[in-house]
């Protein structure tokens, strides 16, 4: 896979990771809207978030064909791990938003740009602590 390739696909998974994300928060907020709404709703966009993006990441950008129950909780532990600080770079844009302007939208707007800045801060992590250099993440230049 071109760099180029490999670009492209770790975009459209990570705009279809915070689609889903956003989405998930959106169900959280229209079931429950009381005390701390925002940060529950907040916390589960972020886990429907990181299990898709973990799976889109394993497969399809770093080409880890590991199986196995205790390899995939190793595997996910790590990924959670090196998400640590991307998904705090992530909380704090979002909430920072919502706090400002009060709007759901604005919130969402925090949400978009604070998981795009932890998915670039996050991919070298995690081609080098969690997935090794795999076929696919070993990228030529075009």
């Amino acid at each position: 896979m071109t760099t180029k390739d490999l670009l492209r696909r770790y975009t459209a998974f990570a705009v279809i990771a915070t689609i889903l994300n956003l989405l998930a928060q959106r169900l959280s907020l229209s079931i429950y809207d009381g005390a701390a709404s925002v940060e529950i709703a907040i916390g589960v966009g972020t886990l429907v978030g990181l299990v898709v993006k973990y799976i889109l990441d394993k497969v399809w950008i770093f080409d880890d064909r590991r199986t196995g129950t205790a390899t995939h909780a190793k595997l996910f532990g790590l990924y959670t791990l090196m998400g640590v600080a991307t998904t705090a770079v992530f909380w704090g844009t979002e909430y920072t938003f919502w706090l400002i302007w009060e709007t759901h939208l604005m919130r969402e707007v925090g949400g978009v740009i604070g998981l795009a800045i932890g998915y670039v801060i996050k991919y070298p992590l995690d081609k080098r602590f969690v997935f090794g250099t795999g076929a696919a993440s070993d990228a030529k230049s075009v």
